[in-house]
């Protein structure tokens, strides 16, 4: 017997990052998410796409980075880029243009999936972006 899910999709993410900044502005002026909250005393703030909610944390000074193969916990945020291969490719053009963004690889398939994807890391995250 197949069991229902019990949960309903991701209501947000949280990520810790080394740059508070940073990050936020990275989210808010390159990606377009909107500010919905924030909490200077944790410190941390709460932005959205209008479809996910992330919650941005400052790191400890000295915090080490995460690498996948030493350490448990999230990898990468992925985010789905609605409007297909153009808007990725589009968006692409803007992440290569925009500071502190470095790209790990850029627009190619998502083998077995017949998507295309790419991925960055911008302000100690991150990113994954798959075209929907």
């Amino acid at each position: 017997m197949v069991m229902a899910p019990l949960t309903a999709g991701v209501h947000h993410v949280g990520l810790t990052v080394p740059d508070l900044s940073a990050a936020t502005a990275f989210f808010l002026d390159v990606l377009g998410f909107s500010k919905v909250g924030a909490d200077d005393t944790y410190p941390a703030v709460f932005l959205t796409d209008n479809t996910s909610m992330i919650t941005l944390w400052q790191a400890a000074a000295g915090a080490a980075a995460h690498d996948r193969r030493s350490a448990a916990g999230l990898h990468h945020l992925a985010l789905r880029v609605a409007g297909g291969d153009a808007a990725l490719d589009g968006l692409e053009a803007t992440l290569r243009a925009a500071a502190g963004v470095e790209v790990v690889f850029g627009a190619q398939e998502l083998k077995g999936f017949g998507v295309r994807h790419m991925m960055v890391t911008a302000a100690g995250v991150r990113i994954e972006f798959i075209a929907a």
